[in-house]
């Protein structure tokens, strides 16, 4: 496929996860990290996003404020990926952020790796707070959701996104947002209650 060069500033760095569903069942997929650039995509000036493997960031350590550039391939499937592009190439720091920057929230600076996000364990983020509030920090994530409907017709699936925080539980930007349902099949229902999100989290303190 074409590769479509880009670049621009970097507005948030955060993780990029995939979920699969099936009822009361749930598996991640760590692709790598979801970039937002402010700049051009192709001839176009605008916002985007670019996905990047684990080797890309531990190799250019990518954080807010840092001009970037490079080429990458639109996604083949808007459902199943958070980014617009990804499998990038020809990555490039073209300028280094400087200082620290705001104290947090939205924490930014330097990104844990996967194995880190994974350990930490996540909550349900309601979108609109996701939107409005953590697009910009390093906790938070949208992740595009698989759900299998049926375990015995695994063909069946739809498509949605969820957001979560991975960050402190004592942020006061943190709004958990409705319980999430998950169908099943013979019109079955799961609701993904409280105990869930703190199960994930139990291990860590308050301000952790």
């Amino acid at each position: 496929m074409n590769k479509t060069r880009w670049s621009g500033l970097i507005t948030s760095v955060q993780p990029r996860i995939h979920l699969t569903r099936s009822f009361d069942e749930r598996h991640h997929s760590y692709a790598g990290y979801s970039l937002r650039i402010e700049g051009l995509m192709g001839d176009e000036e605008r916002q985007f996003s670019v996905g990047i493997g684990k080797a890309a960031q531990t190799k250019h350590a990518f954080r807010v404020g840092d001009q970037v550039s490079g080429e990458a391939v639109p996604v083949a499937d808007p459902q199943r990926e958070s980014v617009e592009l990804y499998r990038a190439s020809k990555l490039r720091v073209l300028i280094r952020a400087s200082g620290e920057g705001a104290p947090p929230p939205p924490w930014q600076g330097a990104l844990p790796d996967l194995e880190t996000y994974r350990d930490r364990g996540h909550r349900r983020l309601a979108a609109r707070t996701y939107d409005t509030q953590c697009r910009d920090c390093l906790w938070g994530c949208r992740m595009p959701v698989t759900m299998i409907i049926d375990p015995w017709q695994p063909q069946k699936k739809r498509h949605r996104f969820e957001a979560f925080c991975y960050g402190p539980k004592s942020c006061p930007r943190y709004r958990p947002g409705p319980t999430r349902k998950v169908p099943g099949r013979k019109g079955m229902t799961w609701v993904e209650e409280d105990w869930v999100d703190e199960d994930a989290t139990a291990h860590r303190n308050w301000d952790e």
